[in-house]
C-alpha cells in the first residue's frame, strides 16, 4: 500500500513539473510568422542563430530564451522566429533558402543577431547576446519596442 502511494505521489510531482515547463512556440516559417504578428499586433523577433555550434547562441538560449521571465514576455509581446544555421541539424532546402534570404536582407554578420520588426514588418531594432539574464534581456527588448511606439 505504501509503495503504491509513493508511486502515485511521484507521478503527481512529475506531472506538475512537466505542466510548468512549456516551450516557447518558436516559428521557422517567416511568412506565417509575419501573418500571425500582423493579425495579433505583436512584434516579430528574428533570432539568427547557429543553434548547435555557436557558443553565444547556446548561452543566450540557456540563460534567456528558456527562462520563464522571457517566455512570459514573449508570449504577450512577440512572435519569435528562429532563423537557424545549424551544422548538424537537418533542414529542408526551402527553409535553408528562406534563412539565407533573411540573413542577406538584414545584413547579418555574426551570431547570435536578434532583429526586432514591428507587427507590419518594419525593422525596429537590432541586438545580440547581453549579460544579466532574462529580466535584463526583457527590459532591453521592451525598451526597443517602446522606443518604436513612442515614434508612432
Amino acid at each position: 500500500m505504501r509503495r503504491n502511494l509513493a508511486i502515485y505521489i511521484l507521478i503527481a510531482i512529475v506531472m506538475l513539473y512537466c505542466s510548468g515547463v512549456e516551450a516557447l512556440d518558436w516559428k521557422t516559417d517567416f511568412k506565417k510568422a509575419s501573418s500571425a504578428a500582423k493579425a495579433s499586433g505583436k512584434y516579430i523577433m528574428l533570432d539568427f542563430s547557429g543553434s548547435d555550434w555557436c557558443g553565444w547562441c547556446i548561452k543566450l538560449e540557456k540563460e534567456v530564451f528558456s527562462r520563464e521571465a522571457f517566455k512570459d514576455f514573449a508570449e504577450k509581446n512577440l512572435v519569435c522566429v528562429l532563423v537557424d544555421f545549424p551544422r548538424k541539424k537537418k533542414q529542408s532546402g526551402k527553409l535553408k533558402q528562406q534563412n539565407r534570404d533573411l540573413s542577406t536582407k538584414y545584413g547579418i554578420r555574426g551570431y547570435p543577431t536578434i532583429i526586432i520588426l514591428s507587427p507590419d514588418g518594419e525593422p525596429v531594432g537590432k541586438t545580440g547576446y547581453l549579460q544579466g539574464g532574462p529580466t535584463n534581456y526583457v527590459q532591453h527588448l521592451n525598451e526597443i519596442i517602446e522606443s518604436r511606439r513612442a515614434k508612432q
